[in-house]
Parts: C-alpha cells; sequence; structure tokens
C-alpha cells in the first residue's frame, strides 16, 4: 500500500524542515519531541518523515550532522578532542569518542594522528585504514 502524494509531499516537508533545525542546532541538546512540536507535528509523524523522506532516523541523521562536524574540526588539528566533543553536541568526551568510533570506525584521537601525519585524511574512507 502506497502512501498518497500529498502525504508523501507533507512528509518531505517536515523531513527538510527538521533537517534544517538539526544543521543550524546540532550543538544543542534536540530531542525528537521538541523539534515535532516547533514545526507543528507529532512524534510519530516526525519519525515517519524522517524513514520516508530521509531514509534514515532522526538520531542516526543528528549524530551524522555531528560527525561531519566533528570531522572538520578534527582536520584543522587546532581544537582538542574534548573541546570537539563539546562543540558538536556532547556533553561527555567518552560518549563523543564511542560515537565517533561507532561512526567513522576509528577514535578521533586515531583521526588526527592520521590527519597530522600524512595530511591525507579528508574523508571517512581513509579511517577505515585505522580500523583494520
Amino acid at each position: 500500500m502506497s502512501s498518497r502524494p500529498a502525504t508523501l509531499e507533507r512528509r518531505r516537508s517536515l523531513y527538510e524542515e527538521a533537517a534544517e533545525i538539526i544543521d543550524r542546532e546540532y550543538d544543542n541538546v534536540l530531542e525528537l519531541e521538541d523539534v515535532a512540536r516547533r514545526i507543528a507535528t507529532s512524534r510519530r509523524q516526525l519519525q515517519r518523515a524522517f524513514a520516508e523522506a530521509g531514509g534514515t532516523s532522526f538520531r542516526s541523521h543528528l549524530a551524522a550532522v555531528r560527525m561531519r562536524r566533528a570531522l572538520e574540526l578534527l582536520e584543522t588539528g587546532a581544537v582538542p578532542v574534548r573541546e570537539v566533543a563539546l562543540t558538536v553536541g556532547y556533553r561527555q568526551p567518552a560518549q563523543f569518542a564511542k560515537a565517533f568510533r561507532r561512526h567513522h570506525g576509528a577514535s578521533p584521537s586515531a583521526f588526527r594522528r592520521l590527519n597530522g601525519d600524512r595530511g591525507a585524511a579528508r574523508s571517512p574512507q581513509s579511517l577505515q585504514a585505522l580500523a583494520a
């Protein structure tokens, strides 16, 4: 059973609105319920929007945005890992390190070492060498 075109369009719109909020405010505490309320929808409708229009979940999308920004900060080499964690919205550096490893296959410090040693770690794929 497929959804009506109007339903699909509404879910795409909800996804885009929520994704914009995440892109702007990834460094804050963001909860599905709060974002849903801000864009005038239910928690369940927003979950459906992320699944259908985004092919992901709210939490996974938020983590991906945070991890992308963390890579950028770690590439500069100037910001301590603890500061990167706080900057991208993690209150606990250990929680950040665990999420980074799960997302990229290597720890933030290992990424920084590779980046500093070779200057070539410009993509998550280059981290796979660290995990092997």
